[in-house]
């Protein structure tokens, strides 16, 4: 691995100008490293991070790709990282045209990365520095305490499947109001609904007087507003002050509560272990955003790519080239997901629609198709609006608000479904749905969502830790159950347990004949109507599982 040449590098900052003249915004300093294709088997593993701390599965994965590669050789174009300065590495056989093209693909990239708000937490340091630090502290621990390191890795890492971060990511990225707004929620929301209970007509005259108030002194309003309601009110800066004394509710996800409460992990002897789990808790809050945006980010990437190397005058000659490389990347398949196609056509799609003004108000209003249809005030606010949507938005708000009925009919798109022709023996595709509701629900299943788990701090059960999963219709996938409420036994030190749902069959008894008694039908003969969901308790106690469905 190194560094690339004089020559690469002067087209590296000349795709940089032309981007920035189209209005990325992205830091000038950048590291890019040209790698082999075995080079990249092994980064991947420590999902590019050079400096990731040491691990022997990422030994493990790095063997497996080699065996894959020995049989099916691939060639990965580049792969970029969130770092300051941000790094990115190139295949070592890259002609100077298809790097002008990957080049520009890699600054969408880190444009996004430096912009969109749910990495803000990731701003502030550089991720290969911070993670060589904690490589070094895992291997001094290691030298001192061996295999149990890979243990403790191991405990934490599954436990981390099961840890919802969004909170975290909220309190990160979307820090609370300040103080002065505080005070109006109080005055507004509590003070005079709950406390004063006041008419709605006094309400409403209290919300004029704000307005009032705040329009004729601008930022003084809120001061003079309050030196009102002191005056008419003299018990509510007390009160208020009183609301600020009770410590504010933190959620805490369960590795939190296992470093703050594990009374396995106060103990002296012990507390080396609370490091590690920080280490893995913290590289998983790196790499959540990443989680969080693919579609969106291979999208905004795909869609400057094409944009710039369109307009660049170094492609000429390379065109057939570009469109085929380029239609390897961005094709739509007919069944499963690519996301590099579908984030970078709804892009498409939606600055066309805001040039046109559909997503204005006076558009929704419209109930005519054929309005509907040839509506276009001809805005040219299209580029300014998906810069908003790449710097606000993620997969999940990027699908639900921009995947229509219009899109999906464009480029028609359909749900597929699978059947066996039992003469053949081969699977059969056909088209299932192509209604928005459909294929909206298809895309949201591909995206991340980890379970729902909090801790019951109510349950007086000895001091066994009690999980509860909080049920989105997505059950548990029981085979991993076991291993990881094992590991959470051990960082706890006393016995844990789970509560979840499970499905459970409900057998319809075949229909007797009329005049007959109530037949009674052996258990093989009952057929399967549907399923109901019931709550169950997983315990892990001493490294054995029981379960117990509770009433």
């Amino acid at each position: 691995m190194e560094l690339i040449d004089q020559h690469t590098k002067k087209i590296m900052e000349g795709c940089k100008q032309r981007a920035l003249k189209a209005g990325l915004r992205f830091n000038d300093e950048t590291l890019e490293y040209i790698v082999t294709n075995r080079d990249l088997l092994e980064l991947s593993p420590k999902v590019m991070i050079p400096t990731l701390y040491d691990y022997w599965v990422h030994d493990v994965e790095v063997l497996k790709e080699k065996g894959k590669y020995e049989l099916y050789p691939g060639n990965p174009y580049e792969t970029v990282i969130n770092t300051r300065p941000a790094i990115s590495f190139y295949n070592d056989n890259n002609p100077d045209w298809l790097n002008v093209m990957i080049f520009y693909h890699v600054l969408a990239h880190i444009d996004f990365f430096q912009n969109n708000l749910f990495f803000r937490h990731t701003w502030d340091y550089d991720f290969t520095g911070q993670a060589l630090a904690d490589k070094r502290l895992i291997a001094k621990i290691r030298a001192e305490k061996g295999r149990w390191v890979d243990y403790v890795i191991e405990f934490s890492r599954s436990i981390d499947n099961l840890v919802s971060y969004h909170y975290e990511l909220s309190r990160l990225n979307f820090p609370p109001p300040k103080l002065e707004s505080k005070r109006i929620d109080f005055y507004f929301d509590m003070f005079l609904q709950q406390i004063k209970k006041v008419r709605i007509g006094a309400y409403l005259k209290e919300v004029e007087r704000y307005n009032e108030c705040f329009h004729q002194h601008g930022k003084k309003g809120e001061e003079i507003f309050f030196t009102d309601v002191e005056s008419e009110h003299p018990e509510f800066e007390t009160l208020y002050k009183k609301s600020h004394q009770k410590p504010p509710e933190h959620y805490l996800d369960l590795l939190q509560f296992l470093i703050a409460h594990s009374p396995f992990l106060k103990k002296e002897k012990n507390r080396w272990m609370i490091p590690i789990l920080l280490v893995v808790r913290k590289t998983s809050m790196f790499f959540q955003p990443q989680i969080r945006t693919k579609i969106m980010n291979e999208g905004w990437a795909s869609f400057w790519h094409e944009t710039l190397f369109l307009q660049d005058d170094r492609i000429k000659g390379h065109e057939v080239d570009f469109a085929r490389i380029n239609a390897g990347v961005t094709s739509m398949p007919r069944v499963g997901l690519n996301p590099y196609a579908l984030g970078m056509r709804l892009f498409y799609y939606i600055e066309e629609m805001a040039n046109k003004g559909k997503y204005e108000f006076e558009f929704e209003r419209l109930l005519d198709a054929s309005q509907r249809r040839k509506y276009d005030k001809k805005t040219k606010t299209g580029r300014d609006f998906i810069f908003k949507i790449r710097e606000n938005f993620s997969d999940f708000m990027f699908i639900n608000t921009f995947v229509d009925q219009d899109f999906i009919n464009r480029h028609k798109l359909f749900v597929a479904g699978k059947k066996l022709d039992k003469q053949r023996m081969v699977w059969q595709y056909y088209v299932k749905s192509r209604k928005l509701k459909a294929y909206r629900k298809m895309l949201l299943d591909t995206l991340y969502h980890p379970p729902h788990i909090t801790i019951d701090n109510g349950k007086d059960l000895d001091e066994a830790l009690y999980l509860v999963h909080h049920f989105e219709k997505k059950p548990l996938v029981k085979d991993f159950i076991g291993n990881t409420m094992m590991g959470i036994e051990y960082l706890w030190g006393a016995p844990v347990k789970l509560e979840t749902s499970e499905a459970v069959p409900v057998a319809s008894p075949q229909q007797a004949p009329a005049g007959a008694g109530t037949p009674v039908i052996p258990q093989d003969d009952l057929q399967v109507a549907h399923i109901k969901w019931q709550r169950v308790v997983y315990t892990m106690e001493n490294r054995k599982l029981s379960k117990k469905v509770l009433e």
